[in-house]
């Protein structure tokens, strides 16, 4: 049924009215509007879900296959495709290589060579606890017994859903949001996402954009009962991808209170809870909150390969005080294990408090923040909005201005052009964004590789706003058309996210930056030419 509903639907057409008007049952199966359903062959060798997951592995990996095909590489293929759309850490490589091949790392004892405890050797697991009441400060220490270690966060997304879910039912999460929970939960226990739009208008309750409220979540909830669909959890996200949100206590106190009172679990991801890089920011992690409204639905996720920069080291963790809930998910470790040796090496890195404190984080948020600085000076520079967060390896980018209708085909096709002047991006689409337009760029990476990478994007926009200006000329009466607000409409704040009572405190380059680049957004000038008047 799944098969033949993806199968039946097109993909990528349309704006937030249309998308919210599709039944959820549809919109759920949804992928990402990067595959063309006509051109899908029904495999005969594989099963239904078989198909389902071919659809997935082709639809989500176009850009990611294109890369590995023509990888950039300063002397071998400068050439290439320079990766700003897979959300990895490529600044602290030379420190994890020197801490991980020194000699503590290097043990070879019988027990690390056989079956382990499913749930993760005891001696990783009391690290854990230990690692994480020290930096989620945790009013109580954390019991090993709550842990369970698998092979990274999307094993965990997979296992809770399917233990928390039936086939069919479903979880909440806020849009935009990381694309690949969606694969995590539906492939093997075919499980939906339910989702709560948020978008970049600052109205009602909302103080900044894409502001997760409980009024949108209770709104997203209701809909999905109204349609007969079952809500097992809500997903939250902290810091927020590709947002750079970051959630305060009475948020994330807000959101537990919501759950509690629907009965929902709640599955929190802060896997970039260590890469909050600037000291203006402060991280709150659900493990340090003085009282859960709901512990035994309330469960935390953390893993090693963001905050740690190893995305190739398979290690995720999560903590629950709810034991059916720990023995259920133990019994899916069978198919997400660490090995053994990188159980030792993982313990012997997270017992290393020194050296994160001292070495690790002092260097990576300093590289953080510097490339962070570097790729937003050059959206300024361009007069391009963004969220200024500082969390995260990502800056959500409004291209919104270089979209002449406004439709996801219309982003499809500007994402595709960056891909073929040689620069990879995440666009709006593959986070379930509402509004067309909006991209993340991924800034942890090196000087030269962004340097050239922003060159790349430059040429591609420049020559998009020359393409609209022309069209506009032929088409002067119709410039406005297809539903394209005037920027002042939809001006996003493009300075740190101030409470209104510090707001005054905002420094003068801050607000002619923010001058600047309304002024740049705003197509006024261009269309009120001394050729025109005249």
């Amino acid at each position: 049924q799944a098969l033949s509903e993806i199968v039946g639907m097109g993909g990528g057409r349309g704006d937030l009215q249309e998308m919210r008007a599709r039944p959820l049952g549809e919109r759920r199966v949804d992928l990402h509007g990067f595959c063309n359903p006509s051109d899908f062959q029904r495999s005969p060798y594989l099963s239904a879900r078989g198909n389902i997951a071919n659809i997935f592995r082709g639809s989500t990996e176009e850009g990611y296959k294109a890369y590995h095909a023509d990888k950039y590489d300063e002397d071998k293929n400068p050439n290439g495709i320079i990766n700003f759309g897979t959300s990895e850490n490529k600044l602290c490589f030379d420190l994890m290589s020197k801490r991980l091949t020194q000699t503590d790392m290097n043990l070879m004892e019988p027990p690390l060579l056989q079956y382990p405890d499913w749930k993760g050797h005891m001696f990783l697991r009391e690290e854990v606890a230990r690692f994480l009441t020290y930096y989620c400060k945790a009013p109580a220490p954390l019991k090993a017994e709550n842990v369970i270690v698998l092979n990274g966060c999307g094993s965990l997304f997979s296992a809770l859903a399917t233990v928390l879910c039936d086939p069919g039912e479903a979880v909440l999460i806020a849009t935009p949001f990381y694309g690949g929970i969606t694969q995590s939960v539906f492939l093997y226990g075919n499980v939906k996402l339910v989702y709560a739009y948020l978008d970049s208008k600052i109205t009602g309750t909302s103080t900044r954009p894409f502001q997760l409220t409980v009024e949108k979540l209770e709104k997203a909830l209701q809909d999905a009962r109204a349609e007969g669909v079952t809500v097992r959890a809500l997903i939250l996200l902290n810091p927020q991808n590709p947002l750079g949100d970051i959630y305060s206590l009475s948020e994330l106190r807000d959101y537990l209170e919501f759950a509690k009172r629907h009965e929902l679990h709640v599955i929190v991801d802060e896997i970039y809870m260590l890469s909050v890089f600037d000291e203006s920011a402060t991280f709150h992690s659900v493990l340090g909150m003085d009282r859960l409204p709901d512990p035994q639905r309330t469960h935390v996720m953390w893993g090693i390969s963001k905050d740690f920069a190893v995305s190739g080291i398979r290690f995720g963790t999560l903590y629950t005080e709810n034991q059916d809930v720990a023995n259920a998910v133990a019994s899916l470790c069978y198919f997400h294990g660490v090995c053994g040796p990188v159980q030792h090496k993982v313990a012997q890195l997270l017992r290393d408090r020194d050296w994160i404190n001292q070495v690790y984080l002092r260097a990576n948020h300093a590289r953080l923040k510097a490339a962070h600085t570097y790729v937003t000076d050059e959206l300024k520079a361009l007069g391009v909005p963004f969220l200024n967060r500082n969390a995260g390896f990502f800056v959500w980018i409004d291209f919104r201005k270089y979209l002449k209708t406004g439709t996801f085909e219309e982003e499809l096709l500007l994402w595709r052009r960056f891909l073929d002047n040689k620069v990879l991006l995440s666009c709006g689409k593959a986070f379930e964004c509402s509004e067309p337009g909006w991209f993340r760029i991924i800034f942890a990476d090196k000087t030269h590789r962004l340097q050239l990478g922003m060159q790349r994007i430059r040429k591609v926009l420049e020559e998009r706003e020359q393409e609209i200006l022309a069209e506009e000329k032929e088409q002067p009466c119709q410039s406005d058309q297809d539903g394209k607000a005037d920027s002042t409409d939809e001006v996003i704040f493009v300075s740190h996210h101030q409470d209104p009572a510090s707001a005054g405190s905002s420094s003068l380059g801050d607000l002619i930056g923010l001058l600047q680049q309304q002024m740049r957004s705003s197509d006024w000038l261009q269309k009120n030419t001394a050729e025109q008047f005249a």
